[in-house]
């Protein structure tokens, strides 16, 4: 998670939530500054919390409203776009989407006018064309609501913003990279060869 520190700069501050192993992603990282960013953490501890648990766990060290990347995703969106969509929409939430009709996995959502219709990870329904791109925005206080130490999927939470006509959209044209899987692995380094940084 990261803190909209100020409109110019999007990215800067970031809290990893971890679980498994966790400590030695802390030794490898550190407090971040030798990638040019402050890095705090924030530990399930015994118990999995899920990954909207995790962010409930992790809200005192947040201010303001933040980002959401997932941890085993690599993307090269606009970040700032994404910010500036997000402040000018006055909702709670947004979600990022990709148009991807089952190409890089599998769709779930509905996306039409600019706006979530439909988000729905089991369904496999036609109108299903993007997907959640691995990237939100929040308002911390939506996280407040849930109960400290309860087992919550960000899925349920962007379901509730969903139905409660709080939840934006920003539309993004460049595929996501995932490091989960061993075919993922080895095509974002392939892509970082071909001179992608």
């Amino acid at each position: 998670m990261a803190n909209l520190a100020d409109r110019n700069s999007p990215l800067g501050h970031v809290v990893l939530c971890l679980g498994h192993l966790a400590e030695q992603i802390e030794q490898y990282a550190g407090d971040g500054s030798r990638f040019g960013l402050k890095l705090e953490y924030s530990f399930d501890g015994p118990a999995l919390l899920g990954t909207a648990g995790a962010i409930r766990n992790a809200l005192s060290k947040l201010s303001g409203p933040f980002f959401v990347l997932y941890g085993d995703s690599y993307l090269t969106c606009d970040f700032a776009a994404v910010q500036q969509t997000f402040l000018s929409s006055g909702k709670n939430a947004l979600m990022t989407v990709l148009k991807n009709e089952g190409r890089w996995d599998k769709s779930n959502v509905e996306f039409s006018g600019g706006r979530i219709l439909t988000y729905d990870k089991q369904s496999n329904s036609p109108a299903l064309k993007h997907i959640d791109y691995g990237l939100g925005l929040f308002k911390p206080d939506i996280f407040q609501a849930l109960a400290p130490g309860e087992k919550v999927d960000l899925a349920t939470v962007y379901q509730e913003q969903l139905k409660r006509g709080e939840l934006a959209a920003f539309e993004v044209a460049e595929r996501f990279y995932e490091i989960g899987s061993p075919q993922g692995l080895h095509e974002l380094r392939d892509y970082l060869k071909r001179g992608a940084l």
